[in-house]
């Protein structure tokens, strides 16, 4: 392998350390396990973690651990596919994998600021599966299921339920909504997790959703590529090709997750002309650190997996213990600034508690600000001036003869 390429500040991958991971759980897991079992995502749900007496055969639990699955079970459920068990280290309760999927006696407690409906969606929801928050896009919840029930979940209150796809009716009523709405230019399908839905009934959703003639874009929110990259067929990705432009946004944490199936699960997608990008939840003890972060994004990006965003931990009901201050983020992306390539500086986002919606941070790297100069400070703290303009006008004066050419020329849908 040539090193010579590889990103700086991140050794060679050793050719066989990533392949063991999953390939040793499984031996030590589920040893019966037949090839085409395991790689059937539909077996990998059958056989699905979901309770105490179940994770206790694969995980020695720790105390805090046990307190945590018998006092969140009113909570949230637990759900945990063989291939994402087989990530967890059974001798460190630190194992970033482990602290996504196994409860702790800490999220049966709701501390003070935390929301159920932390992004304050349910108020903006028109229809059961619409939330309409933003002027142009809205979000299209197609069902309540995952792969697996992440711990820092932030829809908790919608995936703690029973497996429930929508009804066509339900369907039906949220296309009816993007219909009707001609500023909708952006969708979004999550839930719960869209490719937990098969071809069949993703093509009903896609389908007329690309039909609309306002709707310019679909996306797709889905953990699969993490927790069940088995589920990421060619025939998947043909039906995702077939209403491009279709955008897959996934969810990596760390790179403990970045498998060879998930690696495999990506480069699938964008074979088959498929973007993904990553949006990580920045999570203490977990990966709140900036050479982990660092690591992440180069490994997403020899996948051509571009790292999006790094989320600020939302303010859900029992996710406290998980979260950073607001700093700590901050520092993060001014250690990465300047020390890796801008391709892997995520953007630091928060979606504001309550509704508020998303804003994005970054460190301050104005200094001064004047009539003939700004000054800055790079990324070593040096300073530098940036001389102002003496012209200031920043009217676009070709601005009205292009909206009237726009559709002309074939750059609007429609």
């Amino acid at each position: 392998m040539d090193t010579s390429v590889l990103p700086a500040g991140l050794p060679p991958e050793p050719a066989t350390s990533r392949a063991s991971l999953s390939a040793e759980g499984r031996k030590r897991l589920f040893p019966d396990a037949t090839d085409a079992e395991w790689a059937d995502w539909r077996w990998q749900q059958r056989h699905a973690v979901r309770g105490m007496a179940q994770l206790e055969r694969y995980v020695p639990l720790t105390a805090d651990e046990r307190a945590g699955v018998q006092e969140t079970s009113a909570l949230f459920r637990i759900g945990i596919s063989p291939y994402y068990l087989s990530l967890i280290d059974p001798e460190h309760p630190f194992c970033p994998v482990r602290m996504q999927s196994i409860p702790v006696r800490a999220e049966a407690r709701i501390r003070p600021g935390e929301l159920a409906d932390p992004l304050g969606e349910d108020k903006t929801r028109p229809e059961e599966c619409i939330v309409h928050k933003y002027p142009d896009r809205v979000l299209f919840l197609a069902l309540d299921t995952c792969s697996v029930y992440c711990r820092h979940c932030t829809r908790r209150r919608i995936t703690q339920g029973g497996v429930a796809e929508l009804s066509k009716e339900q369907l039906r009523r949220g296309v009816d909504y993007v219909r009707r709405h001609p500023e909708v230019r952006d969708v979004l399908i999550s839930g719960g997790d869209p490719f937990m839905l098969s071809d069949s009934r993703l093509e009903e959703l896609l389908a007329p959703l690309s039909e609309i003639p306002h709707v310019e874009m679909i996306r797709i929110g889905t953990r699969v590529p993490v927790c069940l990259p088995m589920r990421v067929t060619d025939s998947l990705a043909k039906t995702l090709r077939r209403y491009a432009p279709v955008f897959v946004v996934t969810h990596f944490n760390h790179p403990k997750e970045v498998t060879p199936e998930a690696r495999e699960a990506c480069e699938r997608l964008v074979d088959h002309g498929v973007p993904v990008e990553n949006q990580a939840v920045l999570m203490r003890q977990l990966n709140s650190d900036a050479r982990i972060i660092k690591e992440l994004s180069h490994l997403l990006l020899r996948s051509r997996v571009r790292p999006y965003y790094l989320h600020q931990m939302d303010v859900a009901e029992g996710c406290e213990h998980l979260r950073t201050p607001i700093a700590k983020g901050l520092e993060i992306i001014e250690q990465l600034r300047g020390h890796t390539t801008g391709l892997a500086v995520p953007h630091l986002a928060v979606d504001l508690p309550g509704g508020g919606g998303k804003v994005t941070l970054q460190p301050d790297y104005a200094v001064e600000y004047g009539a003939r100069e700004t000054v800055f400070r790079n990324y070593k703290g040096e300073r530098y001036a940036y001389p102002e303009p003496e012209e200031t006008d920043c009217t676009c004066p070709y601005e009205g003869v292009w909206q009237a050419q726009a559709r002309t020329y074939g750059y609007r849908k429609g």
